[in-house]
């Protein structure tokens, strides 16, 4: 198959949302990220025609458009090559938390937190994972052996490996947040350090009755023990710590601000948490994972079910990295992470959508979206299918995703199945519950149900009329005379104007790629490069001709215009596969009616441009013919004479 012309969709792209309208332009690993200056005169429809285009929307301040992994960056960089403003991700993260306020500031920055630390803590999952199993009598058994001929030497390195990043949790979370919040981020990695300083008492051995260790009391009344799992109050700390680096970096004199800008925000940051804010904060996040767990265990899957079935909302309005806070003092607390099991079935029920549209839908554009958000979200990734086929036709297979997650997520709670890390989903997913055979086992069974139930409630009642329909109704049978009219009922057309046959980029028929055309021999006129397969009749008129090729058609209008529609450059060579002609000689069309229906990847795949010429073909008839250039829909005015 041809590689995709990036240059032609980027192009397109910034010609549909304006270049003028763009403030500036990044990219994550699926979506394009536009600062706009007004989205609402986006054309959505025609956007989301574009090839390889799999779903636009609006959130967090950005204009995001999805394009999938790997195709973006090369869209993006043909992007900067036209001569948008692009900014680095974190550039423009910046400069849409600067506009953001409330609780969607909140939850942007918890995300920026704890999303680069997520791999730390899904890789500890991992460690974790695989010493359940070389660790389990049950396991070793079967080889004859029990846990008893492990060396000592090993076993401590693998505690090493599978307790480091938790008994320095709040150092790392500190570290992330300083980033995050601005300043020094080796200050927020010390001052996590401190927090968890093996000079202290440890938080968890303190609170266990029967470890002997009590906390260190100061003035005979605060109670001193480190900060183990809290992430609350690191969070907290990097806060305080942060404020006061930048409001002492504007006050303390160059020759001190080396040392005892640092030396100050360590000192009082420090005491300021360990004597008062940490113990308060410690007490309120106990009480939070007591709430969730509470939720969790809600009698019949109840509280699954809620959790499971509003998860993947969450997702779409950007406040679910409220979760990765609680999942990380779940995991800091109780060693499990009931709640990313709950949340994982929107992610199986995800590819229950994308297959049912795969196999159902006739439409080839949206067979494409359907099986490329597949395979995105086997791995995780989920914006494609929510926001290229749930949200995007009529909610319902939307509905059938929440019902069918919060189902599966009901299930697991009954059986009481929790993950022991986070950051995983769908096929990586499982590697969380290798630690113990039950947990595995229950979690693929439901899993594989989530995607069998929401394939076949989707295919029943979630595909709309409209995808189950080919792109260019290709029954052979179907009548030549009988046209479609793709234009508005009141639509009338004005004497010597020519509308646009398609949507697309115009441009004067000069820079039209074959030599015939833009010396003007077959007439002048334009070229539109296209971002769809339909090419429908300009104006009300009669077919003067039709090619055996079902490549281009002529059409003369009630005043004497004689025009020619051609599609490709040397596409005659392609012996009419992937055209298709609604119409023959003679016949009377009217604006908007079906004229030739072509297939836009077969004509890349062949090696020919895929431009449109559309020529007046009498144009010495006339004095001048005034065009219009830049992005066109279908009907658009583009020739008068």
């Amino acid at each position: 198959m041809a590689e995709p012309n990036y240059g032609k969709i980027a192009q397109q792209i910034v010609d549909i949302v304006g270049k003028d309208n763009i403030i500036s332009a990044t990219h994550c690993a699926t979506r394009l990220r536009l600062i706009v200056k007004d989205k609402d005169v986006i054309d959505e429809k025609i956007l989301e025609k574009v090839p390889l285009v799999k779903g636009t929307f609006f959130n967090a301040g950005q204009y995001q458009i999805i394009l999938g992994t790997g195709i973006v960056n090369k869209v993006f960089g043909e992007m900067s090559a036209i001569g948008l403003s692009t900014l680095s991700k974190a550039e423009q993260d910046a400069a849409v938390k600067a506009q953001q306020k409330g609780i969607k500031r909140l939850m942007r920055t918890l995300g920026d937190i704890f999303v680069p630390i997520i791999p730390i803590i899904a890789a500890t999952g991992l460690f974790l994972g695989l010493k359940g199993c070389l660790f389990n009598n049950n396991v070793l058994a079967l080889f004859g052996v029990t846990t008893e001929i492990i060396p000592e030497y090993a076993a401590t390195l693998v505690n090493v490996l599978t307790e480091t990043a938790f008994a320095f949790l709040p150092a790392i979370i500190c570290w992330s947040a300083y980033k995050v919040f601005g300043g020094m981020p080796v200050i927020g990695m010390v001052l996590g350090l401190m927090l968890v300083s093996p000079i202290l008492p440890n938080a968890y051995s303190v609170a266990d009755p029967n470890s002997g260790i009590n906390a260190i009391m100061a003035f005979g009344m605060i109670p001193l023990v480190g900060c183990q799992g809290s992430v609350l109050t690191a969070i907290l700390t990097v806060w305080i710590g942060a404020t006061l680096e930048k409001k002492l970096r504007n006050v303390m004199p160059n020759a001190l601000d080396l040392i005892m800008t640092p030396f100050v925000v360590m000192l009082v940051t420090f005491l300021a948490v360990i004597l008062g804010i940490g113990p308060v904060m410690h007490m309120v996040e106990l009480k939070l994972v007591a709430i969730v767990e509470f939720l969790v265990t809600i009698p019949f899957g109840i509280g699954g079910f809620l959790i499971g079935a509003t998860y993947p909302l969450l997702v779409i309005t950007g406040l679910h990295h409220t979760y990765t806070m609680i999942e990380t003092s779940l995991l800091a607390n109780t060693g499990f992470n009931p709640v990313i099991t709950l949340c994982a079935m929107y992610g199986f029920a995800n590819v229950g959508t994308c297959l049912a549209f795969f196999v159902k839908a006739k439409n080839e554009s949206v067979r494409q979206t359907s099986i490329g958000a597949m395979l995105s979200q086997l791995f995780g990734i989920s914006e494609p299918v929510l926001f290229g086929i749930q949200l995007r036709f009529n909610l319902r297979p939307l509905l059938i995703m929440l019902l069918t997650s919060g189902t599966g997520a009901a299930l697991l709670s009954i059986m009481n199945i929790q993950s022991n890390s986070y950051g995983l989903a769908v096929l990586p997913s499982y590697l969380m519950y290798i630690y113990e055979w039950r947990q595995l086992l229950w979690y693929f069974v439901i899993s594989v149900f989530a995607v069998v139930m929401c394939f076949g409630l989707t295919c029943l009642f979630g595909i709309p009329k409209e995808v189950m329909k080919g792109d260019a109704d290709s029954s052979e049978t179907e009548s030549l005379t009988e046209t479609v009219q793709l234009a508005p009922a009141s639509f009338n057309c004005q004497s010597g104007t020519v509308y646009a046959p398609v949507s697309g980029k115009v441009i004067p028929s000069e820079e039209i790629p074959d030599e015939t055309f833009a010396r003007g021999v077959l007439g002048r006129g334009v070229g539109i490069e296209p971002i769809e397969g339909m090419v429908i009749a300009p104006f009300d008129g009669v077919i003067s001709f039709t090619t055996d090729t079902k490549h281009a058609v002529g059409i003369t209008s009630p005043d004497g215009m004689e025009l020619l529609i051609h599609v490709g450059v040397d596409t005659v060579a392609m012996k009419g596969d992937g055209f298709q002609c609604f119409v023959k000689e003679g016949q009377k069309v009217c604006a908007g009616d079906k004229l030739i229906s072509f297939d836009q990847a077969k004509i890349a795949a062949a090696g020919h441009p895929d431009v449109v010429a559309v020529l007046v073909s009498n144009s010495d008839n006339y004095k001048d013919l005034a065009i219009r250039v830049g992005f066109c829909k279908a009907m658009d005015s583009v020739i008068t004479v």
